[in-house]
């Protein structure tokens, strides 16, 4: 088996890898990534989903093609020139919204809301805010990060923090966690059910 072919990519995705790499954006997430969100998606039907740092939209194209119809997806990125990539490749799915803005003032805003799976994937509802992202969380949702093996873009003082934030949440008594040292590095965590 390998892991790395006959993903089934998303249609959009080659030409979202275009522009991506036009715009000089150096964080989109790694195919595996995509196929695995791609799963954990199919798995919420009719589902409530966010999405942590859009990008250029690779992530929300694997999330979108996991999707079923019944399904929504909130998509937030604080750089417009990013989002409109993901916007101008996806933007014609009504399945997901689009939101141009800072991740901690939208997770603020959505305190009412339950979500069945977040995939954070940039600083607020990771690394900051993760206590407004988690709150968001549906018995039984998984919340989802990426990035934590070590990255050649990776700050010289990141390690520490990535660090850090894996033994929040394996102290998080809320959580049942499955750690992938596999792709970028990966968790995945469920919020159990109150008993």
């Amino acid at each position: 088996m390998n892991d790395t072919v006959d993903l089934g990519r998303p249609a959009a995705l080659d030409a979202i890898e275009r522009d991506t790499t036009t715009v000089g954006f150096t964080m989109i997430s790694e195919s595996r990534t995509g196929a695995l969100l791609r799963t954990l998606a199919a798995s919420k039907p009719g589902g409530a989903l966010l999405e942590l740092g859009t990008g250029t939209g690779a992530s929300t194209a694997w999330i979108l093609d996991g999707m079923d119809s019944g399904s929504t997806l909130l998509t937030v990125d604080g750089e417009a020139r990013f989002l409109e990539i993901a916007q101008r490749h996806l933007g014609h799915d009504r399945r997901v919204t689009f939101r141009v803005g800072d991740g901690a003032s939208l997770l603020r805003e959505l305190r009412e809301r339950q979500f069945d799976l977040i995939f954070a994937d940039t600083w607020p509802g990771k690394f900051d805010h993760l206590e407004d992202a988690l709150v968001l969380l549906r018995p039984g949702g998984l919340y989802v990060i990426d990035d934590l093996l070590p990255q050649p873009n990776w700050p010289h003082d990141h390690a520490p923090k990535v660090a850090a934030l894996v033994a929040q949440l394996e102290h998080d008594r809320r959580l049942v966690l499955c750690k992938l040292c596999w792709s970028s590095g990966i968790i995945i965590a469920a919020l159990r059910a109150q008993t």
